[in-house]
């Protein structure tokens, strides 16, 4: 961020102590506390729903969330010289989540069931519809994994890693097209509309980054991915992030997951979404869409190293899905 960022402040009723940059922010001290500026690059009709949402959130359980604050006009969003847009927030300190210590994650699989107890708001039917429902994203992912599968196959001489994708690639394409199949023959036909009839609502982007442990309190930050949609897409996110870390170990993915119900039961069907989602092999294709969207005359060792990683990991991957099979 630059000095025009920082000419954004003077449009809010904000004493600016000092600022100092933060991860792809700008930090500044007020006589009420730090806060942050941030570029926002989503729609800014959907902050007034979002702030509605992390007032919720405070009034039904307590949890720290952030709040984003009004300028002088009573906007909270704001434009820079280049038509940028801006939002300032309320800050947190404390660290990050460690992925290394079980009893943190646990700690932080209850917070996000509390935080899902919270998360369930009217939603104007008007304007409220799921974000991203998975079976077309899902859907999506695979006609890119067979335009690369046509690339590769097409292509005349193949690097060592286009050798090696190759070579595994129909494994895991048929593995995600037989996971979108079962997804959408187990899926009830109104399952999106329910949840925006119902109001219910995720972070969107659940992971450690966005967890900030101070003392005896855990901050929850970030939420502009926040959508009216299943929040197993949370639970997913989380545990599919910690479950990579630690080789697939049912004893650490049954420990999360025991946290998380200690709180908040899952129902025969969250539970049946949770395991397509884990089952669908996202990983395999971030790695080949990386591949597919990046200069292709040099290519990292960097993705070679994750492909075999991957691999090494599929079948303690196909082992902790074999545990929870929906029945």
């Amino acid at each position: 961020m630059n000095d025009r960022a920082v000419s954004v402040l003077s449009e809010y009723d904000f004493e600016v102590i000092r600022t100092w940059k933060g991860r792809g922010a700008i930090l500044f001290e007020t006589p009420e506390g730090i806060r942050i500026l941030k570029e926002y690059t989503g729609f800014t009709d959907k902050l007034e729903r979002q702030n509605a949402l992390l007032s919720h959130i405070r009034e039904e359980s307590g949890i720290p969330v952030e709040e984003i604050l009004s300028n002088k006009e009573g906007m909270l969003w704001t434009k820079d010289q280049n038509q940028n847009v801006y939002i300032v927030k309320t800050y947190f300190g404390g660290r990050e989540c460690s992925i290394r210590d079980g009893e943190e994650c646990r700690r932080a699989m209850r917070l996000l069931a509390r935080l899902h107890k919270a998360m369930v708001m009217p939603a104007d039917p008007e304007a409220e519809t799921p974000a991203c429902r998975v079976d077309k994203e899902y859907e999506k992912h695979n006609r890119e994994l067979r335009k690369v599968r046509r690339f590769l196959r097409a292509k005349g001489q193949k690097t060592d890693f286009e050798i090696y994708l190759l070579k595994h690639y129909d494994m895991f394409m048929e593995k995600a097209f037989a996971v979108t199949e079962r997804w959408n023959a187990c899926r009830k036909p109104d399952f999106y509309e329910q949840i925006a009839r119902r109001g219910i609502w995720c972070h969107g982007d659940f992971q450690y980054h966005n967890l900030l442990f101070e003392n005896n309190d855990i901050a929850v930050i970030n939420f502009e991915k926040c959508a009216c949609d299943s929040q197993i897409r949370d639970v997913y996110l989380f545990l599919r992030k910690l479950l990579e870390k630690n080789n697939w170990s049912p004893t650490v993915g049954n420990g999360l997951l025991e946290a998380y119900q200690k709180e908040r039961p899952l129902s025969e069907e969250e539970l049946c979404q949770l395991y397509y989602r884990l089952a669908y092999p996202e990983k395999f294709w971030k790695i080949v869409n990386f591949y597919y969207n990046t200069g292709k005359a040099w290519i990292p060792g960097r993705n070679m190293e994750k492909f075999d990683k991957l691999l090494k990991q599929e079948k303690d991957r196909e082992l902790f899905l074999h545990t929870m099979l929906p029945g």
